[in-house]
C-alpha cells in the first residue's frame, strides 16, 4: 500500500544523463520486498558509471554476457560479483543501447532491521549499508535479482518529498582507472557514508 508523499520512481527518472541521476537518487529510499518482509533504507552515498569510454566502467570492453543489462532498457537493476564473494547493485540508465548505470554504495537502514542484522549479525547499525557489499549482504540481494524492472513491485526506489541532503562529490573509490572523474556523490551530514 503506497504511503502519503511517498511516490515510485518512474522509468523517465532513470532515462536521464547519468550524472543528473546519480546526485538525485542521495536522499531517495530504496523498497526491497522481500521473502522476510519489506525492507526500507535511505540511500545516502552512489558513483556514476558512463559508457564504454569510462575505463572503470563494466561497459568499456564493449557488451557482454555479464554487462547486458546495461545496454537495455533504463530503470533495471544491474547485480554482479566482485571478488567472488560479494554483490553489487546497480541502476541502469540513459537510454537503451548505451552503457551506463548508477552503483550503489551505502545506505541507512529504514525498515526491518532485525532482518539485515541477521544477514550481517557483525555490523553496528550506522555500518550495516555502508559499501555496496555489504548493501546487498545485508539485504539479502544477489545475482537473481540482476535485470529486476525497477518500476515494478519487489525492488524499487521512492521519493518521499523530504528536504533535499547537503550533497558533496569526490573521486569514486576502490577503482584503479577512470580515478580523475568526481562521479561519486554522498550526504555530507550521514554517518553511515562508506567512506569520507
Amino acid at each position: 500500500m503506497a504511503r502519503r508523499n511517498h511516490r515510485k520512481l518512474a522509468r523517465s527518472f532513470y532515462s536521464r544523463a547519468t550524472l543528473e541521476v546519480a546526485p538525485e537518487m542521495v536522499g531517495k529510499y530504496i523498497i526491497y520486498h522481500s521473502p522476510a518482509g519489506r525492507l526500507s533504507a535511505r540511500i545516502v552515498e552512489v558513483e556514476a558509471y558512463i559508457g564504454q569510454d569510462d575505463p572503470a566502467c563494466h561497459a568499456a570492453p564493449g557488451p557482454t554476457k555479464r554487462n547486458r543489462v546495461m545496454y537495455g532498457q533504463p530503470g533495471h537493476s544491474y547485480v554482479y560479483l566482485i571478488y567472488g564473494m560479494y554483490y553489487c547493485l546497480n541502476f541502469v540508465t540513459e537510454k537503451p543501447g548505451f552503457p551506463a548505470a548508477v552503483l550503489l554504495r551505502a545506505a541507512e537502514p529504514c525498515e526491518r532491521l532485525e532482518v539485515m542484522r541477521r544477514n550481517s549479525p557483525r555490523q553496528k547499525e550506522e555500518k550495516i549499508l555502508s559499501g555496496p557489499g555489504k548493501f546487498c549482504r545485508s539485504f539479502g540481494l544477489s545475482g537473481v535479482h540482476n535485470g529486476l524492472d525497477l518500476t515494478g513491485s519487489t525492488l524499487f526506489l521512492e521519493d518521499r518529498a523530504e528536504v533535499a541532503p547537503v550533497i558533496a562529490s569526490s573521486q569514486r573509490v576502490g577503482i584503479r582507472k577512470g580515478t580523475d572523474h568526481h562521479w561519486r556523490f554522498y550526504d555530507d551530514n550521514s554517518s553511515s557514508v562508506s567512506r569520507r
